[in-house]
């Protein structure tokens, strides 16, 4: 099936990105800083966190776009990504708790409380923040380079794809709640205390996490305009409409939809990493497949293939569904599924279509 998607970066676009770059970086730290608490426009810290979470979502959003809307692969197990790395954050966020646990224990509490007698050696060096940082970039990139490898090798393809995906996310979802794999089984990673020195309970911390939020995200924008204006972009989107075409001009599909699903992958990574210290948990619930169905709905209400679209549809999805949550939580599920449907049926260009101005010469891309 063929759906028509546009790129979005006139003067107009442009700005419109500059302005919610401002607002995400400038004018919610001041709105959280300067007013007092009974000002109108004060912004209270859990408001912060929350905003800092949707930019996570929206990092890990504008990664399947290069995959999905660029490159054509629909991936359903992105959450798996996403989860790998906020792993290996929490296990570094759990190796400083040091001996501040319930139990006083150089091992983690949920260790003690499991009569492990010894830290697992999977679980050394991560004591280190770059060794931390370093598994959260190799973690998800090379389980993905691996699975990519193999999978696009075999010619894996379209809805096979996309269900082979799901089932390796949700076999590693299996995987991390049993206890006897050491990260916690179904409770997962939790009580963190500090990071890099900084307490994770003091508002200034969280601040800034989220102002490293979004620079990580306005920084990935550049680079993802990068590559799909460059010749690899055009590649990776001939690709998308006629691989065998491509091959058949000498181009090595194989290596180039590895590099994308890898660097996606890797992205998806780094969102998790950012999560983690912010929410203050990761678990095995990351993983289960609706999470990475729904990052497909955040990309294609935003609008697939703009970059823009879908960290527009992740905001707007996660921040309704913050509201719903609370005021109609029973709804919450009806008004996602229907969402979905009118924006396929009304804007098959997503939310962002109303906003662009280039209402011709779409692109074409496969789903």
């Amino acid at each position: 099936m063929k759906q028509r998607i546009h790129e979005m970066h006139t003067p107009k676009g442009w700005g419109l990105m500059g302005l919610m770059g401002s607002i995400m970086i400038i004018a919610v730290p001041l709105l959280n800083i300067l007013p007092s608490s009974e000002s109108f426009f004060y912004i209270p810290d859990y408001l912060v966190t929350l905003f800092g979470k949707i930019l996570c979502y929206a990092l890990v959003a504008l990664a399947l776009d290069l995959v999905w809307g660029y490159t054509g692969i629909l991936s359903l197990g992105h959450g798996l990504f996403f989860a790998l790395g906020g792993y290996a954050m929490g296990m570094h966020l759990m190796r400083n708790i040091g001996t501040e646990g319930v139990y006083k224990s150089a091992l983690p509490d949920f260790m003690v409380f499991l009569d492990w007698k010894e830290l697992p050696w999977y679980w050394h060096g991560f004591d280190k923040f770059p060794f931390a940082m370093l598994m959260v970039i190799l973690v998800p990139g090379v389980l993905a380079w691996v699975f990519g490898f193999f999978a696009f090798r075999s010619r894996i393809k379209g809805v096979y794809f996309a269900i082979v995906t799901q089932a390796l996310t949700f076999a590693a979802m299996l995987l991390f709640f049993r206890n006897n794999t050491g990260f916690g089984g179904n409770n997962g990673l939790t009580d963190f205390k500090r990071i890099l020195g900084f307490s994770l309970q003091d508002p200034s911390t969280k601040l800034g996490l989220y102002v490293l939020t979004g620079l990580v995200l306005i920084i990935f924008y550049i680079f993802a305009r990068f590559i799909v204006t460059s010749k690899l972009g055009r590649i990776i989107r001939a690709i998308r409409d006629a691989e065998n075409r491509v091959i058949f001009s000498g181009y090595d599909a194989f290596k180039f939809k590895l590099f994308i699903w890898t660097l996606s992958a890797v992205v998806c990574g780094i969102a998790g990493a950012l999560y983690v210290p912010q929410v203050g948990i990761i678990n095995p619930s990351e993983m289960q497949p609706s999470n990475s169905i729904e990052i497909v709905i955040w990309v294609a209400i935003g609008g697939r293939g703009t970059l823009l679209g879908p960290i527009l549809g992740a905001i707007v999805v996660n921040g309704a569904k913050s509201w719903f949550t609370v005021a109609y939580p029973e709804f919450w599920l009806y008004f996602l599924g229907g969402l979905f449907v009118l924006v396929t049926v009304f804007l098959p260009r997503g939310l962002i279509g109303i906003l662009s101005q280039k209402n011709k010469e779409p692109l074409r891309g496969r789903t």
